[in-house]
């Protein structure tokens, strides 16, 4: 058992967070074995929970609430999904919790099993509080795959759960405040070409030859996108941004490819439209298509759509923004470049801020790290909200 021996809570939080990160909670498993524990950990405190399934039953979000069960109140949120460390050289178990002088070592430490811990070690407080507001804690799936597992609890509040008037999603910011991020799309294009032997490519089209066009043209919108810049300059890059990260196809040097497929991102500024750069592709996907493949009617390139997730826009006298910005005790907000969870709250109508304990620099990195000083952080902020809740 790891244990740090300066404030009880804090104490509770590591000793919560070696038990979060040894559930191995990579998005393409269960996060249930996780749930399971949770629940057993607020049913041994009293309080009051609502698991949100999805639809295969294999996956859920919690929402738990704190003082009346009335709308309003802030919610606390975070995913409890995590990336893979398949490939990864890591010095230690990725998931046993290590402590290294005042580092806790582990996949999930920073992104964001740190914040969930802090969240749940916060629990005794808030139900001891006399909050004349509620606070909700909210903890997701599938963040890192699609930002989409907190969907349905959203969709569920006002109706059957009570209505946070904002939310504070906890991903790395050291404890900063954030009121704006970019959007992210994810796509997958498909190249269907025509094989034949390469000494005759006359013969037939390679879908991987295809997808290198498609990949520089990508290239090329990602240059021109670059004209469209954040005009205050909050975000790094202050543009949008496409990247493409995997590609394959093809079976052998000397046959033509009949397939190939690529695998894509767009990530957007607050303002710029999720689907502007796929239009600009489809676009040059037709005029390429209509020029090689005119005698080949079975070869074709078709583009899917995986994720699209809304980016955070800076609201002015955001209500978030200002309780935030008091309980940190910080001056000022700042933009960041990655999406998160906050984006789907706002799209839903509630005010939302990213503010958490660690660095993104940290997150999905082989010997993924959290300063123990940055959760005891992240406690003080949740005693302020308490107190903040209780006028």
């Amino acid at each position: 058992m790891i244990q740090f021996s300066a404030d009880s809570t804090l104490d509770r939080a590591i000793a919560l967070l070696e038990r979060l990160v040894a559930f191995d909670t990579e998005s393409s498993r269960s996060n249930l074995p996780l749930i399971d524990f949770v629940e057993d950990y607020l049913l041994g405190l009293g309080a009051r929970f609502t698991r949100v399934p999805n639809a295969a039953g294999d996956k859920a979000a919690l929402f738990a609430t704190f003082g009346p069960t009335v709308d309003g109140g802030v919610v606390l949120s975070g995913h409890t999904d995590v990336v893979p460390v398949t490939g990864q050289k890591w010095t230690s178990p990725p998931f046993v919790l290590r402590r290294d002088g005042d580092r806790l070592y582990g996949r999930g430490t920073c992104d964001m099993k740190g914040f969930d811990a802090i969240c749940l070690a916060m629990a005794a407080e808030f139900m001891a509080a006399p909050l004349k507001k509620p606070i909700h804690i909210l903890l997701s799936y599938d963040e890192e795959t699609t930002c989409a597992g907190c969907l349905d609890a959203i969709a569920r509040l006002g109706h059957d759960l009570p209505r946070p008037a904002l939310a504070v999603i906890g991903e790395p910011t050291l404890m900063e405040v954030a009121d704006s991020h970019k959007s992210v799309a994810t796509y997958r294009t498909t190249v269907i070409g025509h094989e034949a032997h390469s000494s005759k490519p006359w013969l037939g089209v390679s879908a991987v030859h295809v997808a290198c066009e498609l990949v520089g043209a990508l290239e090329r919108i990602g240059r021109e996108l670059e004209a469209d810049r954040d005009p205050h300059g909050r975000f790094e890059p202050a543009f949008s941004t496409i990247h493409v990260g995997v590609i394959q196809g093809g079976t052998a040097r000397n046959i033509m490819a009949r397939q190939c497929d690529f695998f894509w991102e767009f990530r957007g500024l607050p303002q710029t439209p999720r689907d502007r750069a796929l239009e600009k592709f489809e676009a040059f996907c037709a005029a390429l298509a209509a020029e090689r493949f005119r005698n080949f009617p079975n070869a074709k390139i078709e583009t899917f759509v995986e994720t699209e997730a809304p980016g955070l826009s800076a609201e002015p006298d955001s209500p978030a923004a200002t309780l935030a910005m008091a309980l940190a005790r910080a001056n000022r907000t700042i933009a960041v470049p990655y999406a998160t969870e906050a984006g789907q709250f706002q799209a839903a109508g509630m005010p939302a801020v990213i503010c958490g304990p660690g660095s993104i620099d940290q997150a999905h990195q082989p010997d993924e790290f959290i300063d123990i000083a940055q959760l005891a952080e992240g406690v003080a902020f949740l005693r302020r909200l308490a107190g903040q809740m209780s006028i």
